[in-house]
């Protein structure tokens, strides 16, 4: 006996567990140092002759040179789209359009990893996210919406359904290669052809995209891709050739662009802003819900839409909640986006870091605690802690505004009627969770929170299969799902 408590006290059990670091290789992502514009199935040189630096948030460091389209190049664009469109997209059977959709996808799944490491390069999210959702996403989307090619006059039964034209959309840069995917797939299942501008600060893996295009050989024209900044994206929303605009960033832009097109007969969909609640009941599995909320606000650094930034507590279990909580915020690992151990990654640009300050300070002088794990944020790049306020008045700015980055807001309610009242009082409403035991308690949730989205007991869920969209400044239309068909085609009825 002696000799084993001898041999126990030589070998002490560890007070903590440390992550080594586990590095993704970025050998496997080969950039050119200088990109145009892919238009007609070419790259081209920009006539606006600008250009800009794309930089990777982790350290500020310029991974390539990516062009500014101007009004000539947005017109070129559209006009090859066009040419594409008339010129034997449109009347390629559906069949032999799922056939390319098929081939993306596959694609995709064969370089998923170069794209997952483009994607954290470019944006700063987590390889682990870019890995495990993203590309897998991505890739599904195109298996589903090329499932559907052929078989619009079942999907729409009695309608007809015809493509619209060409396509203008424009993507954010939280989610660049997934975003592009919703759009591009159920546009080009309809019939349709596309001319993409992704946002200045994550175009790479959308230029990327395009070889996977040369790879499925995709006819000339039928996707273009233009980078640059709200320039570009303005001539595009305001071009005559376009038929249809699809917008996902901010509600600011998404109002100017419903201005824009007022009268001129485009359709026009849009993804925008939101606020999400997150409503805990004393009924919940609180470790479970521990686990939605962490994913609900700090994945992707709260660079979500649909981010679950307002966290309502029913006051019994609040202080459990809150303890919890903050035990688990003490375990995220903040660092490299490149590394497999991270939790939450760098912020995406420093204007976005700059606002997420701004709106931690203005939470700070109107009289919320907040709470931030100790964490040793990276010395260069762009970084913000995880954070968490609490003793939040709806008033407060950081209840009201989209903060959009990872700070977390926890308010509390003692009835179904009061959490209803102030999850309702925002101006967005794109998404919503509920958490809790009774199934008749989530439908009667369901039906009265204004939110195109609801989760029960879980959060961030998605599906190709499954609408996405919100109400009121969270914009409106649908991508995903049969819903997400409908705006890329006309119907005669």
């Amino acid at each position: 006996m002696a000799e084993v408590e001898k041999r126990q006290d030589r070998s002490p059990v560890p007070s903590a567990f440390e992550y080594a670091t586990a590095p993704e290789s970025r050998d496997i992502v080969r950039l050119e140092d200088r990109y145009g514009l892919f238009v007609g199935g070419e790259w081209v040189e920009p006539r606006s002759e600008e250009f800009a630096p794309s930089v990777a948030p982790r350290d500020e460091e310029p991974l390539a040179e990516v062009a500014y389209a101007g009004a000539e190049d947005v017109d070129l664009a559209v006009g090859a789209a066009r040419d594409a469109f008339a010129n034997g997209w449109s009347d390629l059977a559906p069949s032999e359009r799922a056939k390319y959709l098929f081939r993306v996808a596959r694609i995709l799944q064969e370089r998923s990893r170069e794209f997952a490491v483009l994607e954290s390069l470019d944006g700063g999210k987590p390889i682990r996210e870019s890995r495990d959702v993203d590309l897998p996403l991505s890739a599904a989307h195109f298996f589903y919406y090329a499932g559907w090619a052929d078989k619009l006059e079942y999907a729409f039964p009695n309608r007809r359904p015809r493509p619209i034209g060409v396509a203008g959309q424009i993507i954010p840069w939280n989610f660049p290669l997934l975003m592009l995917s919703w759009k591009i797939a159920p546009a080009l299942a309809a019939g349709n052809t596309v001319v993409l501008k992704p946002a200045e600060s994550t175009p790479l893996t959308a230029l990327l995209f395009a070889d996977v295009l040369r790879q499925a050989e995709l006819p000339a024209g039928v996707v273009n891709i233009v980078t640059g900044d709200g320039r570009a994206g303005a001539e595009l929303v305001s071009h005559s050739g376009v038929d249809k605009i699809a917008f996902t960033g901010s509600t600011e832009v998404g109002k100017e662009i419903m201005r824009a097109v007022a009268g001129s007969g485009k359709k026009l969909t849009l993804e925008l802003g939101g606020k999400a609640a997150n409503v805990i009941f004393d009924d919940a599995p609180l470790d479970q819900a521990v686990e939605g909320i962490i994913n609900g606000i700090y994945f992707n650094q709260g660079h979500v839409c649909c981010a679950g930034s307002r966290l309502f507590v029913q006051e019994s279990v609040y202080e459990e909640v809150l303890a919890k909580l903050k035990r688990r915020m003490g375990t995220l690992r903040v660092g490299d986006p490149l590394d497999k151990n991270t939790d939450v990654g760098a912020i995406n640009s420093r204007e976005q870091l700059d606002r997420i300050k701004e709106l931690v300070a203005s939470g700070k002088e109107e009289g919320a605690e907040v709470y931030q794990p100790p964490c040793r944020l990276p010395e260069k790049g762009w970084w913000f802690p995880p954070t968490v306020f609490t003793n939040v008045a709806q008033s407060y700015r950081i209840a009201q505004e989209e903060i959009f980055g990872p700070v977390l807001s926890v308010l509390t309610f003692r009835t179904p009627d009061e959490a209803v009242e102030k999850a309702n009082n925002t101006p967005y409403g794109l998404s919503a969770g509920v958490w809790t035991e009774k199934g008749s308690r989530i439908l009667s949730m369901a039906q009265r929170l204004k939110a195109g989205v609801i989760w029960a007991n879980t959060y961030n869920r998605f599906d190709p299969t499954s609408p996405f969209g919100g109400y009121k400044e969270s914009g409106f239309g649908r991508e995903g799902g049969l819903h997400g068909l409908a705006p890329y085609l006309t119907f005669d009825e």
